[in-house]
């Protein structure tokens, strides 16, 4: 108590002010317990070597689907801990002092606008690019705390940045969880899907690109770093998290020298993403740009998917998937009746004409699914998932999230649909899925007022369009709590429908009134005169 008051007493006004600025991001104890590990007593600061190296990755192990990507990867990896320092951090001829030390990490982690916070992601990946030999045409315009970013990004340069930031957020995850460990193989997943979006939101006119059969390589255009900006805020808000996440736990989870290895890239699992998803519609990749436009507990929940560190707590969100569970409602409600937390569903569907391409789109719904025959929810998101992702967040103009109706009424003059569905309006839906599962009709965003404006699939026109649905997968996203309630109402129902066909013969005065003797009897002799008892 003594040791501590006398510290706080000794300590300067800048150190004080530092220190309540960075109290407030939550992980001022961690970082005091940090700084003495990193710095050299006789100065009191960390010298610059060693704080570059708490950000360099060392990815030997590295596996990806993007080959061409990959070969400029690991130049950037050494050297992403000096652009980290060059930019943050401010160093005098002894290293980075106490105050700079948390300085640094505040300017990285503090709170601040999503542009800013993605302003400072791309001007760590173009000073990395430009340390490593890597050309990239980008201009950063700085005016205070303000930053203007101009020139372009290719699709390569686009995919090498997303790829990075899965690399951060996967890193961060892994310390966090106290399981990261040297020289474990881990692969990227597939993220073209992310690259496309942007080359879609970033191209004027009609490219002509097809986007099934194309390859990110491949695209020999430039996209203004402007619109990319743009893009990222509106389909992937939390981009720039990925990189305060590694900062924050490259410092803020340090272990003793003795206990440290060395820095890499790590996975739980050494099979490669296309492995643990291979029959899965919810892939590593978009898994993780779904999450990139969540936050709290569902961010947590699809984070799973992204990085799973137990493959059997991720099968444990899957609540139903229509290749294993069959097709149909009945198969859909016994899987997922009971489930009251958030949950996300993925439908793989090819239109019904020559030359057609498939393409899976998703629904987020913030609840469960109920046996209503109107519309309910309070927030949604749509998601276009392949070959294209885009998100389409809620408009805050109407509240028709979510239809989910089995069975309607035989004496009504107009049944309502039997279906699933979402946004539009009743027999004007955006999304329908048919009682068997069998056809999937999606409509122009024009009839939807509750989501976003966009189209869900490449080439979607104004008139409604019929697909054949190959696989429907439903997950939870609602964590432990939500399936043990689950399980607790579906061990329920099975107690009542077990109930429900045994007969006990205890209601029965005797056997010679029972339904069984009498059968048996009419069975035996059907033509013998019985006598009524009045």
């Amino acid at each position: 108590m003594g040791q501590s008051s006398s510290t706080e007493q000794g300590a300067s006004p800048e150190l004080r002010e530092v220190q309540s600025l960075t109290a407030s991001t939550g992980a001022l104890p961690s970082l005091q317990k940090s700084f003495p590990l990193l710095s050299d007593p006789q100065t009191q600061s960390i010298p610059l070597a060693s704080l570059q190296k708490c950000f360099d990755l060392n990815c030997a192990n590295v596996e990806s689907d993007q080959d061409a990507v990959l070969k400029e990867l690991p130049l950037m990896f050494s050297h992403l801990g000096s652009a980290i320092v060059e930019l943050f951090f401010v160093a005098d001829e002894n290293g980075v002092s106490e105050v700079e030390f948390l300085r640094g990490y505040t300017n990285v982690c503090g709170r601040a606008v999503a542009s800013a916070l993605l302003n400072n992601l791309f001007r760590v990946f173009s000073v990395a690019c430009s340390k490593a030999g890597v050309r990239v045409d980008l201009q950063f315009e700085l005016f205070g705390d303000d930053c203007k970013i101009s020139g372009a990004l290719s699709p390569r340069d686009v995919c090498m940045l997303l790829c990075i930031c899965w690399i951060f957020s996967c890193d961060s995850r892994m310390l966090r969880l106290n399981a990261g460990k040297g020289g474990v193989k881990f692969s990227i997943p597939d993220i073209s899907h992310l690259v496309f979006s942007a080359i879609e939101a970033c191209r004027e006119g009609d490219a002509g690109l097809d986007f099934w059969d194309s390859s990110v390589s491949e695209i020999d255009m430039q996209l203004p770093a402007a619109k990319i900006h743009l893009w990222a805020l509106k389909n992937v808000p939390h981009l720039a998290d990925c990189f305060q996440q590694f900062v924050h736990a490259r410092l803020c989870y340090l272990t003793p020298p003795e206990e440290k290895l060395d820095p890499s890239c790590s996975s739980a699992h050494e099979s490669s993403s296309s492995a643990i998803s291979e029959h899965r519609l919810l892939t590593p990749g978009r898994a993780w740009a779904i999450s990139l436009s969540l936050r709290g507990a569902m961010y947590e929940e699809m984070s799973k998917a992204c990085f799973p560190s137990d493959d059997n707590e991720t099968i444990d969100n899957l609540l139903y998937q229509s290749s294993v569970d069959g097709k149909g409602l009945n198969r859909f409600w016994s899987r997922v009746e009971g489930y009251n937390g958030p949950t996300l569903m993925l439908i793989s569907a090819c239109e019904q004409k020559t030359n057609a391409r498939p393409w899976i789109i998703g629904a987020l719904t913030n609840g469960g699914f109920e046996n209503k025959d109107i519309y309910y929810g309070n927030s949604g998101s749509l998601y276009a998932l392949s070959p294209v992702f885009h998100a389409f967040l809620s408009s805050g103009r109407e509240k028709n999230f979510v239809y989910s109706h089995s069975h309607g009424r035989s004496y009504e003059a107009k049944p309502k649909p039997v279906g699933l569905a979402f946004g539009g309006s009743l027999g004007n839906e955006r999304i329908f899925l048919d009682d068997d599962f069998a056809r999937v009709t999606v409509r122009h965003h024009a009839v939807d007022k509750t989501y976003q404006h966009g189209n869900l699939f490449p080439n979607q026109g104004f008139l409604p369009t019929e697909a054949s649905v190959f696989q429907v997968e439903v997950w939870g996203l609602g964590g432990r709590s939500a399936r043990e309630v689950q399980a607790s109402h579906q061990k329920r129902e099975e107690i009542f429908t077990d109930q429900r066909r045994k007969i006990d013969l205890k209601t029965f005065t005797n056997w010679e009134d029972s339904p069984e003797k009498m059968m048996m009897d009419m069975m035996s002799n059907p033509n013998a005169v019985r006598r009524e008892e009045r």
